[in-house]
């Protein structure tokens, strides 16, 4: 026999949570947005009414009250959500130890081992549905196929409270060859426009494509791209997949428009501040720093740069972020969005300090600030340039 992969997917995830906490919505118009007085005023999710009115994540808070103005709107209530999902995954594994979560509001699930004790996949598939519906007051979509790959694109065939199963790589063929290659997973509007190129236009198109010249132009992606075309995957699903992080970020759109770099370095260096503090939490060191910023005019750069020695003290990270800033970006430019990300992490087994003990004097200022952080919350010790304008806290 082979394999039964199953992916569940909440539906409109942050817009159910609140509807379950408030029963008098089910059914109703319900958004969850940023806070427009920050800059942050954009949808993040929706119920499926303001859908079918044209709200669609990612617009702006002016334009969804414009379709829909009698919806009850909330801001981002992200450990609500995290309860929420914390809970589905429970209820998912009580069928299987095998559940790999891949992100807050989808998680697959190999129901191969124990079709034998639950039933048939269509009457595991609606057991879960069932269970998720009745305890935790939330609907999902599930799709069922060999892999994870089919399970993903099943589910998204029927939205919301669907259930759909393709038996075969043959059965997927049939179903998406004909589909726009947007629609594949993992292509997203960029890689779209260059497959166009190619004079791509389906998955089916990009499956009958050379992938020599796939691989030739994006190298492992492109071979990547052209397996997810043909319906193969051959990855498990992994319980512990999110036990290893590759890489940690922050990123923030700014309260207001900063010129000039010593302004925008305090952002750089409470971001790197967070970050480090993350790394260390899961007890990893990394090399890599990677910094992103955006204009005025929405133009943005991503530039990365790594040390020569592995380290997590934010002082490391904020001193590579600042080389970045001055080889990349000019100081004249007012920024609107500023991230740090640490990447090529590897788990913390040893430290090697410099002759001169500089990195021994950080680290035992950085533990003691972990400390008092550990017992008093975040905001209980800070540097003092956070007190500044500039400062992502300023106001707060």
């Amino acid at each position: 026999m082979g394999r039964v992969i199953a992916l569940v997917d909440m539906n409109s995830f942050f817009a159910s949570c609140h509807q379950a906490e408030n029963r008098d919505l089910e059914g109703k118009e319900v958004v969850v947005a940023g806070d427009p007085e920050r800059r942050t005023g954009i949808v993040l999710a929706c119920s499926y009414p303001c859908k079918a009115k044209g709200v669609k994540s990612g617009m702006a808070l002016w334009e969804a009250k414009k379709l829909c103005p009698d919806a009850t709107y909330f801001k981002p209530h992200y450990s609500l959500y995290v309860d929420y999902s914390t809970r589905i995954l429970k209820i998912m594994r009580d069928f299987t130890d095998l559940v790999e979560p891949f992100s807050i509001d989808e998680a697959f699930m190999d129901l191969t081992g124990v079709i034998h004790l639950f039933g048939t996949p269509l009457e595991i598939a609606m057991k879960i549905k069932k269970k998720i519906r009745s305890e935790v007051g939330v609907s999902c979509s599930a799709g069922i196929g060999p892999n994870k790959l089919i399970a993903k694109m099943a589910a998204g065939l029927q939205k919301p409270d669907g259930l759909t199963i393709v038996d075969t790589v043959e059965d997927y063929r049939k179903a998406f060859y004909d589909k726009p290659v947007r629609e594949l997973f993992g292509i997203g509007p960029r890689y779209e426009r260059h497959l166009r190129y190619f004079n791509i236009h389906t998955i089916g198109d990009l499956a009958n494509f050379p992938v020599e010249i796939l691989k030739k132009r994006w190298g492992k992606n492109g071979e990547m791209l052209w397996y997810c075309a043909m319906g193969i995957d051959y990855s498990p699903v992994s319980p512990t997949s999110l036990n290893t992080s590759k890489s940690i970020g922050q990123q923030r759109t700014l309260p207001r428009d900063l010129r000039g770099f010593e302004k925008i370095k305090v952002v750089i260096l409470e971001l790197s501040e967070m970050v480090s503090r993350r790394v260390r939490q899961g007890g990893y060191v990394g090399r890599t720093v990677f910094l992103t910023l955006r204009d005025t005019q929405l133009n943005f750069l991503s530039k990365a740069m790594s040390m020569r020695d592995y380290t997590d003290l934010p002082d490391d990270i904020y001193q590579t972020a600042c080389r970045l800033l001055s080889k990349h970006w000019d100081e004249s430019w007012s920024t609107r969005l500023v991230g740090v990300t640490f990447s090529n992490l590897v788990k913390k087994e040893h430290q090697q300090f410099d002759l001169f003990g500089w990195e021994e004097r950080q680290e035992k200022m950085v533990k003691a600030c972990d400390a008092i952080r550990d017992r008093f919350g975040e905001s209980a010790i800070f540097r003092g340039i956070s007190l500044t304008e500039e400062s992502l806290k300023y106001g707060r």
